[in-house]
């Protein structure tokens, strides 16, 4: 995102039981819509795996063996997260694994994933639609890979799960809204936690009370969006 409309300071840091495991398409990485990586910047216990590129190994991929490996992934064969959450005589925490990237990319994972041939895919309960407006979307009910970790931990972390899912789902807002403003597809008022004084839309790379940047640079900050 442009300097001027980052969303970092509403990044929270997490510490969580599950782990996330996001199994991210090289050409996703490189998108400014991307929302995976915001909830790796907020979830301590993550780590992302690139894979698609030339020479790249899909057998490299690894959990720890004391942790519950589970694909969140609609195929045929996919059973409702909240079914195996939690499994009477099995404490163990999990270890979700999330694809990112377009449907086509996501739906080839299972398959192409060596080490992810053998692991359970499960789904998320049917809830309300995406509030994710910057790019089309294929399935009528699908969500950016940000809301569906929400929903994901908000099951699996248990009584902290409303909580964590609440404190995910605010940095996503406020890059969907800064965005769209951006954009000029919605007014100032609509956007939920606001923009920094002095931000103009129609020269959102200008960094209020700095110099202005150009308009193909990138935050330099550590945790930039």
């Amino acid at each position: 995102m442009h300097v001027s409309l980052c969303v970092c300071a509403l990044i929270p840091t997490l510490v969580t039981r599950t782990t996330l495991l996001l199994v991210m398409h090289r050409t996703e990485d490189k998108k400014s819509t991307n929302t995976g990586r915001l909830a790796t910047e907020a979830l301590v216990n993550s780590r992302v795996f690139l894979r698609g590129g030339e020479g790249d190994e899909d057998d490299a991929l690894t959990w720890s063996p004391d942790t519950r490996p589970l694909l969140l992934f609609p195929a045929e064969q996919a059973v409702s997260l909240e079914t195996v959450a939690s499994i009477p005589g099995d404490d163990r925490a999990v270890t979700l694994i999330v694809p990112d990237g377009n449907w086509r990319q996501a739906a080839k994972v299972h398959r192409r994933v060596r080490s992810l041939r053998d692991v359970p895919c499960v789904t998320l309960p049917v809830g309300a639609t995406s509030s994710y407006r910057l790019r089309s979307e294929a399935q009528v009910t699908g969500l950016a890979t940000m809301e569906a970790i929400a929903r994901a931990f908000a099951i699996l972390e248990g009584p902290r799960g409303a909580e964590i899912e609440g404190a995910l789902l605010a940095p996503f807002r406020a890059m969907v809204e800064r965005t769209l403003w951006s954009r000029g597809t919605i007014d100032l008022g609509e956007v939920t936690d606001g923009v920094a004084a002095g931000v103009r839309r129609d020269q959102p790379w200008a960094c209020p009370g700095g110099a202005p940047l150009g308009p193909r640079q990138s935050h330099a900050g550590s945790r930039s969006t």
